[in-house]
């Protein structure tokens, strides 16, 4: 069948062309183009007889570039090795050949004699024995040299040109489907490697152990070859070369000095590699500990997740808690490196006292490292709020407890959420169901910020409380007690107070202040104000002094003015606390930055409504309290709490004093100063010992209450519906009490006389301040001792609102 005219052009122009680059290009230029035509022609085309030429042609360029001139050193360089061998192994061949022809000539010299031929026959075959052993001995070196020498070079060849071999492959296997793109083999190979390397912690030493071995074969090998020494012993001088490179000085001979120098080379190299290996390990193991990744080996533990400024406090109580314990361990989970938590921890300016605190690196989100400070083992774990905004912040934490509920072997302790918004606790706590116990930090900060502005000096009585320094809370069961009336029980500690009681047949439902008539039952529980849980015990009943009070029912309240300096976040439920506690008609002014629209706006969407207000009236100023002269321009002798009072020598006769003002403790720290009582929020628990200095009435540490509310629900988890109660708006709650209202001055009773006297209005004394003293006394010891006291006493009772 005739080609198409279009093929028989392309053909007849492409002949010329290639006559004359043959006779007008050097050698070199020619083998390039005839090499760059044969890839011209084996193009795909129409042409049938053209594309069946295709696979000759492949196969002919990838011999034709073996044999360009860049290779043309190593190819000859090969081909010279190799020649040089047979030569070698040809010339033995034909001196072993010589040799025989000698023997048969000596065996017909000697074949008259039969002595002598029995002789030369008996020498014949030693001769022979050996010569086969030297043939054999002769032979198994030169086929160990080849062997050597073989693969000495067969890598480097192959890697050389392992990115041809798919191609020849391709043109053998008549392959036509070059449109797919292929990795070449020496990449697909270093990938391989990199892949074993990172994956397989341990390839590295099995690579090095592998090229030991190799050294030592082959090298053994080498020199077997090269010497008069046995395969075996060879082997064993390739081991000491390997392991001692000065083994070889002794070496005789230019081959055996060559192969004992590249052993002993190789060795160094080996143990070099090595040396690299084992420095690596130790610093990534010692920087694995210093980073904090190692796994806590511990049990019955408090793990704490997360990191703020409440760290500091948090620790110090736990440690306080564990004293009596001799210490206890405590684990510290941030995200934060290891080196800068321990040293923040190391500036804390309090001791210990044998508990130790572990830090590790990592987010509570993962499950691995979760696992890594054995969650599962700890008997408390406390979840810190971050330093975001509340929403941010409990969302997190909210993250946190599904992380902790999903760990694979449970969690066995309690889990204490530390929240900053009470709109997002019932969520929490759904999540959590019965495992997690929340603490709302900002909402008990607000609400106790109120209750000691009404009562300055409670903030020092709920540091004594909630802190182990002193007294604190502790739920104990007594079966001596039961079938006593509780008003019985409240006199049968001497060393401890009695609060309320842990109801059996009501699931554990804990009641603060029950009625004096309440009859213990079996199960039911003691909650105590005490030093610690074994400092006491029921006793016998003391004999007490019932009489009655001067004043049974408070008095009633009046209006008054409170001054706000700055904003809160959550002053809308501040602004309802003090709805709740005000009589009608006080009024409350705003003073910050905020404009006054802006703050109505706010107010209205943190859910507050201000035309239902009914106690208490909003009076907005705007101004910094930072700046004197705005401050100056408040009334602040109107204010009867956060307030400026009147001097000493101004009239108050006209100013109304709310509910037990009229006491002589109010009126005495009134006059102390000619400035204003005013209670300030401190952050950091150091500052404290400015507060002398600047004359401030009150304080209120935040950071530390909420740390030492946080490390009391940690103990025991019970507890925080004791605190859930007595900083809620109803129910029971902490009070400052003046003396007048339970006795008269210089009146001589026991702190149980007074005890009794507070059950006639339903109050628990738990405490009392001397007017000569700056410190509160809870839980006194000796209650059943007289003494004389004084209208300007007061005492602290948890009192039914």
């Amino acid at each position: 069948m005739p080609f198409p005219s279009s093929s028989i052009t392309r053909k007849s122009e492409k002949r010329p062309f290639l006559r004359k680059c043959h006779s007008t290009t050097t050698p070199y230029q020619s083998h390039h183009q005839l090499h760059l035509q044969s890839r011209s022609i084996s193009m795909p085309s129409s042409d049938p007889n053209l594309s069946s030429a295709s696979p000759v042609s492949l196969s002919s360029t990838f011999f034709k570039r073996l044999l360009v001139p860049a290779n043309w050193v190593f190819f000859y360089l090969l081909s010279f090795i190799c020649f040089s061998s047979v030569a070698y192994t040809v010339s033995l061949w034909k001196r072993l050949t010589a040799l025989q022809g000698e023997i048969l000539e000596l065996r017909r010299f000697c074949k008259g004699n039969d002595v002598i031929h029995n002789s030369v026959i008996e020498i014949s075959q030693s001769n022979d024995a050996k010569s086969s052993s030297d043939i054999i001995n002769v032979s198994g070196k030169t086929f160990a040299l080849y062997i050597v020498i073989f693969t000495i070079l067969m890598p480097f060849l192959v890697y050389k040109y392992l990115d041809y071999l798919p191609r020849l492959l391709k043109s053998l296997s008549k392959r036509t489907d070059n449109y797919k793109e292929e990795v070449p083999p020496k990449k697909i190979f270093a990938y391989m490697v990199d892949v074993c390397f990172s994956f397989y912690p341990y390839a590295k030493l099995l690579a090095l152990l592998f090229a030991t071995i190799f050294l030592i074969g082959f090298g053994g090998l080498a020199l077997y070859a090269v010497s008069d020494n046995s395969l075996a012993e060879a082997l064993w001088l390739s081991w000491t070369f390997v392991a001692d490179s000065g083994n070889h000085a002794d070496r005789v001979g230019v081959g055996p000095r060559i192969v004992s120098v590249s052993i002993s080379a190789g060795g160094m190299l080996i143990f070099a590699m090595m040396l690299g290996l084992i420095s690596d390990a130790i610093s990534e193991k010692v920087d694995s500990l210093r980073k904090g990744k190692s796994e806590v080996i511990e049990s019955n533990h408090v793990l704490i997740l997360g990191w703020s400024d409440k760290l500091g406090s948090l620790l110090k109580q736990l440690a306080i808690a564990n004293k009596s314990l001799g210490g206890g361990v405590v684990v510290v989970l941030a995200e934060r490196d290891k080196e800068e938590m321990e040293m923040d921890i190391g500036k804390l300016e309090f001791d210990f006292m044998g508990t130790s605190v572990i830090c590790r690196s990592g987010s509570p989100l993962i499950l691995a490292d979760l696992k890594k400070v054995s969650v599962s083992k700890a008997r408390a774990i406390i979840v810190l709020a971050s330093d975001e905004n509340s929403d941010q912040s409990d969302a997190r934490a909210l993250r946190v407890v599904l992380s902790l509920t999903g760990v694979k072997e449970g969690v066995r302790g309690h889990v204490v959420v530390e929240l900053s918004d009470l709109d997002n606790e019932p969520l929490v706590k759904l999540v959590g169901s019965e495992l997690v116990e929340t603490v709302v930090a900002h909402d008990v900060i607000g609400r106790l910020m109120i209750q000691c502005a009404l009562q300055p000096g409670l903030a020092q009585i709920w540091e004594n409380i909630l802190g182990f320094e002193n007294a604190e809370f502790y739920i104990k069961r007594w079966p001596q007690l039961n079938g006593m009336c509780f008003e019985d029980v409240l006199l049968s500690f001497p060393d401890a107070v009695p609060c309320g009681v842990k109801v059996a047949s009501k699931s554990g439902k804990i009641i603060l202040n029950p009625e004096d008539d309440y009859i213990i039952k079996e199960g039911d529980e003691i909650l105590v104000i005490a030093e610690d849980d074994d400092t006491y015990a029921p006793g016998t009943l003391p004999k007490v002094r019932r009489g009655l009070c001067p004043m049974t029912h408070d008095p009633p309240r009046y209006p008054e003015k409170i001054l706000f300096c700055g904003w809160r976040r959550d002053i809308e439920d501040m602004i309802m606390v003090l709805e709740a506690l005000l009589a009608r008609g006080s009024e409350l002014w705003m003073f910050n930055e905020v404009p006054e629209k802006e703050r109505e706006r706010k107010l209205t969407d943190g859910g507050l409504d201000i035309p239902s207000l009914r106690n208490i009236k909003l009076v907005h100023r705007v101004g910094n309290a930072v700046i004197r002269r705005h401050v100056e321009a408040l009334p602040l002798e109107a204010f009867d709490s956060s307030k400026r009072l009147p001097c000493r020598d101004t009239k108050s006769s006209n100013l109304q004093y709310p509910a037990f003002c009229h006491s002589s403790w109010i009126r005495e720290m009134q006059k102390a100063s000619d400035k204003s009582i005013v209670i300030s929020e401190i952050l950091d628990s150091r500052t404290r010992n400015l507060v002398s200095v600047s004359r401030i009435s009150d304080y209120v540490l935040s950071n530390e209450l909420v740390s030492m509310a946080l490390a009391m629900v940690a103990e025991d988890k019970q507890i925080n519906r004791v605190l859930e109660e007595l900083f809620a708006e109803k129910g029971n709650e902490m009070c400052i009490r003046p003396a007048e209202f339970y006795l008269h001055d210089q009146e001589e009773l026991c702190f149980f006389d007074v005890m009794i006297r507070g059950r006639q209005r339903q109050e628990i004394v738990i405490g009392y301040r001397l007017a000569d003293s700056d410190h509160a006394v809870i839980n006194p010891s000796k209650k059943a001792e007289p003494r004389r006291w004084s209208v300007g006493d007061i005492f602290v009772v948890i009192s039914r609102s």
